[in-house]
């Protein structure tokens, strides 16, 4: 498990139906240089088509200098999720442009720890503590390269895709959906929150973010000789979640379900909903400005309420969302029913009872995206129904939950108090990752 070299990365960052490029320095195309300035490009006669090639399938633009730069205007950040918006974004390295199904592609070409200094500062705030710093590193670090070292292994994995059950007259009972990796072919990680947010230089990277990585430089986290697939997510709630209920049906020593105290065991008369409706004390468990303004950036702080929330919808809310997020006509919504938790109280799989039909959905990423506009915080929810004298159909769904995020692995925010009360970067690494060890890689 040594690499001779530091590795690169394929960034996957937009995808356009035509774009405008600005070049700052010059960029070598097929050895010749084109200049800087701004380029519209587009698609013509089923090929890409710029100021400076015509009829091609793919265009790579390599940088003459490490001071040549390439900004790309009207990035979407955020897709899908409440805090989707667009932005102008700045790279380093190289530059490829290609064909995917009828749109323009654009890819980041960029060596490793220079995409992680962005990282660090697009995942969260830049000047944040040293030992988060480095404890994210490391963690980030571990993810992509188990991702890009195991890539085929990953691809065949993760074909699961969707599930349908039907009865005998093909009425839809069951759907499940499994989602990781499973659309990134042509490149290693997009640049969005689906694997780790990526915003080139645009994000200043601060001496902070330099050194953490710099002092982390190759270290990975590794269990049995292997790179650790080291997941994360915003908040855990209280409790981390097991891999196998998220992502894909394997079970995965390092990724299982951890109470976010110092005393990390599971109780044993854990109940989903009474500790989903209570307010326990854990790590993520905070108020602290100084902490959640290190965790979440600019956009994330338009987010409240995070560790316990809730969400209402009236009945003709809840039946316009869920037919439009599912396709689904359920006519009048009679019931919400969770029918399988994992060890974190989030649902994977779901019943909706209808007066139309009834449907159980999962897992976690696909209740959450039926049950919003965007996404909901969690599947980690209990359900109160409220109704007029008759009782028979109920006219508000009340959603109590807790957590922002998948809850697999580290928790951020459980990680910045950690750290602010003295924890070190291995403390934290081995509360979150239980049985795996720090590795120099390269």
């Amino acid at each position: 498990m040594i690499l001779n070299t530091e590795p690169s990365v394929n960034v996957g960052i937009a995808l356009y139906t035509s774009l405008k490029l600005e070049l700052k320095g010059t960029f070598l195309l097929d050895g010749k240089p084109v200049k800087p300035g701004l380029y519209d490009t587009t698609i013509e006669s089923g090929f890409i088509s710029t100021n400076f090639s015509t009829g091609s399938n793919t265009i790579t633009l390599k940088p003459e200098t490490n001071n040549s730069t390439f900004v790309l205007k009207d990035v979407t950040i955020g897709i899908g999720f409440h805090w989707e918006k667009h932005e102008e974004q700045e790279f380093e390295g190289e530059l490829t442009m290609q064909l995917e199904n009828g749109k323009i592609r654009v890819v980041n070409k960029v060596l490793l720890e220079m995409y992680l200094k962005t990282v660090i500062s697009s995942e969260m705030s830049a000047m944040n503590d040293m030992e988060l710093l480095k404890t994210h590193a490391v963690v980030s670090r571990s993810w992509l390269l188990a991702q890009i070292i195991k890539s085929e292994e990953c691809k065949q994995a993760q074909k699961s895709g969707s599930q349908v059950k039907t009865d005998d007259r093909g009425v839809v009972l069951e759907i499940t959906k499994w989602y990781d990796r499973e659309d990134h072919e042509t490149f290693d990680v997009c640049a969005d929150d689906h694997c780790q947010r990526y915003q080139g230089i645009t994000k200043v990277v601060s001496e902070n973010a330099q050194k953490a990585v710099e002092a982390t430089r190759g270290k990975v986290l590794a269990f049995n000789n292997e790179i650790c697939d080291a997941r994360f997510s915003k908040c855990c709630g209280g409790i981390s979640e097991d891999f196998s209920n998220v992502w894909q049906p394997v079970h995965v020593p390092y990724l299982t379900a951890v109470r976010d105290l110092p005393q990390s065991e599971l109780p044993d008369d854990f109940d989903a909903e009474t500790f989903i409706r209570a307010n326990p004390d854990s790590f993520c468990k905070t108020n602290d400005g100084n902490v959640l303004s290190q965790v979440l950036i600019d956009f994330d702080r338009s987010t409240h309420d995070f560790y316990r929330w809730k969400v209402e919808y009236t009945q003709d809310e809840i039946c316009e969302l869920v037919k439009r997020k599912s396709g689904f006509d359920f006519e009048k919504i009679q019931d919400i029913v969770p029918l399988e938790r994992g060890e974190s109280g989030r649902i994977i799989r779901l019943q909706i009872v209808g007066t139309k039909r009834t449907i159980v959905v999962g897992k976690e990423l696909e209740i959450r995206k039926w049950l919003s506009d965007s996404h909901l915080y969690s599947s980690a929810f209990v359900v109160e129904r409220t109704f007029d004298a008759d009782g028979a159909i109920p006219l508000r769904f009340i959603l109590h939950g807790a957590g922002w995020g998948h809850g697999v692995g580290m928790c951020q925010i459980g990680a910045a108090v950690m750290c602010r009360n003295g924890y070190r970067s291995e403390d934290v690494l081995r509360h979150y990752y239980p049985g795996a060890k720090v590795a120099v890689l390269y």
